[in-house]
């Protein structure tokens, strides 16, 4: 049987051509019947479906003489699902400083596998990152599977994907965790291919289902208006990439020991090389560990009023964040850029200086401590999650907030 989803009658189809016309992935061509040994019809030619179907139903739903329809495929896990068991998390770090994403991941992955009755193990990739190893366990881990190898010093996705796939091919764990860091995004989606199983990206919130004992793995959806709840019932391990900040984080216990696990991997040159590092935000703010942010949207008018914004933020001691729309018209670099195709964060005040409020906005602010909106639309949505809404220009309110702030 195909592996295609998409089934084609051929004695209802008139190649009509109206499914080739809305297929948003060039999945369908109108082929002669003859080419496929089809019996005659007054129709010389028929729909043809390749590879590139997603199964995504718009031909279906087109199609004015029901020639088509979607069937479901079941794929079988080759492997055993009960061999695979525990839950890991990639421990991320960088220049040898491990990355707030870790801790968040350790401390939702110690609930999860406290649900589970199984170990939390994290995955610790680098150049002399050994000692760094036991630092782990006050966050819950009880095992840290160590590769230290000098190949290692710097980040490489090739290389990446090949310990960590071996890693899970050798001790099975039935979750994987990553940060949807610009690391996590890189290479984890190549390593859920190579064991053969799914992924869900930038997820938002995990749980256990109660009854399954499966991973229930929540992410926006449908540009931030809906949230999707996705499972992986038929493969292992279950892996997803977590959008940093939106998980909490518990108390280290200091007292907490764990298991080393070196493990020592003949590496192969990669394919790609490191040329350079370049670090774009230089010595700015780490945006998405900033106990204060101060964003400026689309309502500042131009990139020269974002000059309000930072002098604002350097008076209250915060950084700098923009929304997409100031981002889009290049008034600041997209490394500002708060929402959901930008940086989520949690800070201690928020302070939305013009900007509207669009829910993908809102998707990577609203779990901000307290919220301070400027805004002159006093419709604005932005007020429906401020603790503060001052309408108003904010190019008379934001320098009288700075001046007040300066004088103290």
């Amino acid at each position: 049987m195909s592996d295609i989803p998409l089934i084609i009658f051929e004695d209802k189809c008139t190649a009509c051509t109206k499914c080739i016309k809305v297929c948003p992935f060039g999945a369908l061509t109108m082929e002669p019947r003859e080419k496929y040994d089809l019996p005659a019809s007054r129709f010389k030619k028929i729909a043809v479906v390749n590879e590139k179907c997603t199964a995504c139903g718009a031909c279906v739903q087109e199609c004015p003489f029901e020639a088509m329809e979607l069937r479901e495929i079941k794929r079988t896990f080759k492997h055993n699902i009960s061999d695979y068991k525990g839950v890991w998390i990639f421990a991320e770090q960088r220049g040898g400083h491990m990355e707030d994403v870790t801790y968040e991941l350790l401390s939702k992955g110690r609930e999860l596998a406290d649900v589970r009755k199984v170990e939390l193990s994290a995955v610790l990739l680098g150049s002399g990152v050994k000692e760094k190893a036991s630092s782990l366990f006050a966050w819950g881990a009880d095992n840290v599977y160590v590769v230290d190898d000098p190949m290692l010093e710097e980040y490489n996705t090739d290389l990446y994907t090949d310990v960590v796939s071996t890693l899970i091919s050798k001790y099975k764990p039935e979750m994987m965790l990553a940060g949807a860091t610009s690391i996590g995004r890189a290479f984890i989606p190549r390593v859920a291919v190579r064991v053969q199983t799914g992924l869900t990206a930038d997820c938002t919130a995990l749980e256990i289902d109660s009854v399954r004992q499966i991973l229930l793995q929540t992410r926006p959806a449908f540009g931030g208006n809906i949230m999707a709840t996705i499972e992986c019932p038929d493969h292992r391990p279950q892996m997803a990439t977590v959008r940093h900040k939106v998980l909490k984080k518990i108390t280290p216990d200091e007292s907490r020991t764990g298991k080393i696990i070196e493990e020592k991997m003949a590496l192969k040159e990669p394919l790609s090389k490191i040329i350079e590092v370049l670090h774009e935000m230089g010595n700015q703010v780490n945006l998405a560990e900033a106990d204060i942010i101060v964003s400026g949207g689309r309502g500042l008018g131009g990139p020269e009023n974002f000059k309000m914004i930072e002098e604002l933020a350097k008076a209250i001691g915060g950084a700098v964040g923009a929304s997409r729309a100031a981002v889009d018209a290049d008034w600041i670099p997209a490394y500002h850029q708060v929402g959901q195709t930008g940086k989520t964060v949690c800070p201690k005040l928020y302070i939305a200086c013009g900007i509207s409020g669009a829910i993908q906005h809102l998707a990577g602010m609203s779990s901000s401590d307290f919220i301070v909106a400027i805004n002159k639309d006093p419709d604005a949505p932005i007020f429906n999650v401020a603790d503060i809404g001052i309408v108003g220009d904010l190019t008379e309110i934001v320098p009288l907030i700075t001046k007040a702030l300066n004088d103290r």
